[in-house]
């Protein structure tokens, strides 16, 4: 390994375990991050779980029960919204000034953004899978062969919603237009992905529609690996989740280095 790959490689596993440290350090943001789907699988979930049941309801579900459908959803909600959201760590930083003392490192800046995105995907893909753990309890029916493929998935999906943060992040001056932006783009993607509304007999439209959103191959996803129902082929998903993640770490880390040539 030559000398650029090692700090290159230093570089990134450090900003890598710094964003992870940062994640479990923040006590509330951590117990708001668990707190979120919990309440979704808790309230909604067992609440309606007893009442929503039958054939016709099954056929929406795509031939699950509804705890089924809801438990895997859930999941793949608490890495979207805690990826997504991360991207919100890059202007702290720049209003606390670390980011300036980060430009000044060896570092380069693709190490940096990489690091920094793959930090808060390992943050959320825990939160994904302590999430599932506890929804398999409530589950009628689990695939374990599948759930090696379902932490992929959740791994895929937290790059490529990290990243996606990450720009968003890079190009937003203040915390406040994020969290605007943030909640704007994030309630529709999540509502057309599929994690808790069901798209199997949804309109043609709403179904194309869904098909633009990346969360959507991820819960798509994560309930053929466990469940075994899905709209679109497994290997078509993990293809699509895998070119989005090459394409927005790239993306992201364009978006970053131009964004931080004035600070």
């Amino acid at each position: 390994m030559g000398r650029y790959e090692a700090s290159f490689f230093t570089a990134v596993s450090t900003m890598c375990y710094r964003q992870v440290k940062c994640f479990l350090r923040m006590r509330s943001r951590v117990i708001m991050s668990f707190g979120r789907p919990f309440l979704w699988l808790f309230f909604f979930g067992v609440g309606w779980a007893a009442s929503i049941r039958g054939g016709f309801v099954r056929t929406s579900l795509g031939s699950l029960s509804f705890m089924d459908f809801m438990a895997v959803g859930v999941t793949m909600m608490a890495v979207f919204f805690t990826s997504f959201f991360a991207g919100s760590s890059v202007i702290w930083d720049r209003e606390f000034g670390l980011l300036k003392e980060t430009f000044v490192s060896p570092a380069s800046r693709k190490a940096i953004i990489l690091g920094r995105a793959l930090g808060d995907s390992f943050a959320a893909m825990i939160q994904g899978v302590v999430t599932f753990a506890v929804a398999m309890l409530l589950m009628e029916h689990v695939n374990m062969a599948g759930i090696p493929m379902l932490i992929l998935v959740t791994l895929l999906t937290s790059i490529i919603h990290a990243c996606m943060g990450s720009a968003l992040g890079s190009l937003v001056s203040s915390i406040e237009a994020f969290q605007l932006i943030n909640m704007s783009v994030a309630m529709p993607m999540f509502f057309l992905s599929g994690a808790v509304v069901p798209l199997y007999t949804a309109p043609a439209w709403m179904k194309t529609l869904s098909l633009l959103i990346p969360l959507t191959y991820g819960v798509d996803a994560a309930r053929a690996s466990v469940s075994g129902v899905s709209m679109l082929p497994l290997w078509l998903d993990l293809t699509v989740l895998a070119g989005l993640a090459i394409l927005l770490v790239t993306v992201s880390a364009r978006v970053f280095e131009r964004a931080t040539v004035s600070v």
